[in-house]
């Protein structure tokens, strides 16, 4: 079980890095264009969660890769789980039903990762 959180720690990580530099990196007029959502949020929106997610992907990651602070990563992954919990009600609220596939999924897995490394599967 410890191998398969692993891998799923690591997807984690992966698609949260990548959403987050996403909105991070890209100016605010075009990742709106991209993002449909990002029209009704205020302007930092995008960029706080952004920031949050890239956060996330490093505490799931790091803190068990050096060994340090290893409560961190079961940490890190609720607050992931938190982020995603937002992102589902968001496009629960707004009818957007396609998009509650990889928010859900994104949500199942970082609940996943808290359960396993905060309870039984703990570093």
């Amino acid at each position: 079980m410890n191998i398969v959180l692993w891998v799923i720690t690591a997807l984690l990580a992966a698609a949260f890095l990548f959403s987050g530099l996403f909105k991070l990196v890209l100016p605010h007029e075009k990742y709106v264009a991209a993002q449909d959502w990002a029209a009704d949020a205020p302007r930092w929106a995008p960029r706080a969660i952004g920031a949050l997610e890239v956060l996330g992907a490093i505490g799931v990651v790091l803190p068990a890769l050096v060994g340090i602070a290893t409560v961190l990563v079961p940490i890190a992954a609720t607050g992931l789980a938190l982020v995603m919990i937002g992102a589902v009600a968001m496009h629960l609220r707004r009818g957007e039903t396609p998009a509650l596939i990889p928010s859900g999924a994104l949500l199942i897995l970082a609940v996943a990762v808290a359960w396993g490394r905060f309870g039984p599967y703990a570093f």
